[in-house]
């Protein structure tokens, strides 16, 4: 693989390397990082490829991907990465500009009526795909594997802010409501690109080639999959704050709640029947497992206390199946952690106390038992017995990101 050339141990440290990450509170699927191509070279191609245009491609292309193996290493090492923090941090938001910089440019290719879409043929190591690498005479496979890029460097900034650091004398600070926030319009950043991506690039790309030639890293299941992980993430983050503030009510934390249950359902349908491999691709299939049932425990325990709130015993009966089925989904998804746990980075808590959900469901159930007669309330499998939750559309939505005009050899 050219660019790995200089660096032969790099290659197999970026790629298939999911246990030596560290703490978590995001996953992010390893990075793919462009390779370097013999069809770039400083001097214009057959066909009428324009020297500037290939000059200025293969320069912007050629830093990203020392950039970008520089990031994906970073990411893979968790002692190299608290040595590179502390002078400095992450080279991503570098990274990301340097991306923006080579889209125009990229887009040349592609302009309407450009006969020049499949004359570069572009490479990519892979993460997930049991293939090493992709690689595709495809102007628009290349952008779809920056926009790609993009969100997955998104999601490691937010991840950056969520996990709490470590002083100096190894305790663990609180994660500041000021970086909550911040990681929330990360989050949309990051589900912008991916959209943009579903909408306006994939498309672009022939059903042959989506089918045939796509590494399973950009299939539209995982794009999506992705897309709604990182509005599960902001919401579980909005949850956090909704937990922590005083002035936030029951039925708000059951909303963001509900809406989170919606988006991890979404994350999980579209990635489940993708034909994922060992490594990156089965820890990404196991962490959006586990959310979605942390999702879903989290929003039967706030629906049970607020049908605890009403007078009719009908209503203490419904929370009594609602609280039951919260404790037995938090079974699952601490069974789904440790799955996770086991060969992956160890997660950290981002918006969900299961300790207190666990302990005042039940308690809850314990109350109610005590008032109605305890023969009449028996613990059934909570998927035949839990009353449905409520339909809430999901508020936040992707930020908005439309692809930059294209750079041409005239402009």
């Amino acid at each position: 693989m050219g660019c790995f050339n200089s660096k032969p141990n790099d290659a197999g440290a970026i790629r298939r390397r999911p246990g030596s990450i560290g703490e978590v509170a995001v996953f992010v699927p390893g990075l793919r990082v462009p390779e370097s191509s013999d069809e770039l070279p400083l001097q214009p191609l057959g066909d009428g490829l324009p020297r500037r245009l290939t000059e200025r491609l293969a320069a912007l292309r050629n830093r990203i991907i020392v950039m970008a193996t520089h990031e994906a290493l970073y990411m893979t090492k968790p002692t190299w990465r608290i040595t590179i923090t502390q002078h400095g941090g992450s080279k991503s938001a570098d990274l990301l500009q340097a991306l923006e910089d080579y889209l125009p440019t990229l887009l040349g290719l592609v302009k309407n009526g450009s006969e020049l879409e499949d004359k570069v043929q572009f490479a990519w190591m892979n993460q997930e795909d049991d293939a090493e690498d992709t690689s595709m005479p495809s102007a628009w496979y290349e952008v779809l594997s920056v926009l790609h890029l993009m969100a997955l460097l998104r999601l490691s900034q937010a991840n950056s802010l969520l996990v709490p650091k470590t002083s100096i004398e190894g305790y663990h600070a609180k994660v500041s409501e000021e970086n909550k926030r911040a990681s929330v319009e990360i989050f949309l950043k990051a589900a912008g690109y991916l959209e943009c991506a579903i909408q306006h690039v994939l498309p672009k790309i022939s059903p042959e080639k989506r089918w045939k030639g796509l590494p399973v890293d950009l299939a539209e299941g995982i794009l999506k999959a992705i897309c709604m992980q990182a509005l599960g993430q902001a919401i579980d983050v909005q949850l956090g704050l909704a937990i922590d503030s005083p002035k936030a009510t029951l039925a708000v934390k059951r909303r963001l709640a509900c809406e989170m249950v919606k988006c991890w359902q979404q994350a999980h349908e579209s990635i489940s029947d993708l034909p994922l491999l060992d490594g990156w691709a089965e820890k990404h299939r196991l962490f959006v497992t586990w959310k979605h049932i942390e999702a879903k425990a989290a929003a039967y325990y706030y629906h049970g206390l607020i049908l605890d709130e009403g007078n009719s015993e009908k209503s203490h009966r419904t929370a009594v199946a609602a609280l039951q089925s919260a404790e037995e989904l938090l079974k699952e998804s601490k069974a789904a952690c440790e799955a996770f746990h086991a060969a992956s980075p160890k997660p950290a808590a981002v918006g969900i106390d299961e300790e207190k959900i666990h302990k005042e469901s039940s308690c809850k159930v314990r109350i109610n038992k005590d008032l109605y007669n305890k023969d009449n309330i028996i613990i059934h499998d909570h998927a035949d017995s839990a009353p449905p939750l409520p339909d809430f559309a999901v508020a936040l939505k992707p930020d908005e990101y439309r692809l930059p005009p294209p750079l041409t050899d005239t402009n």
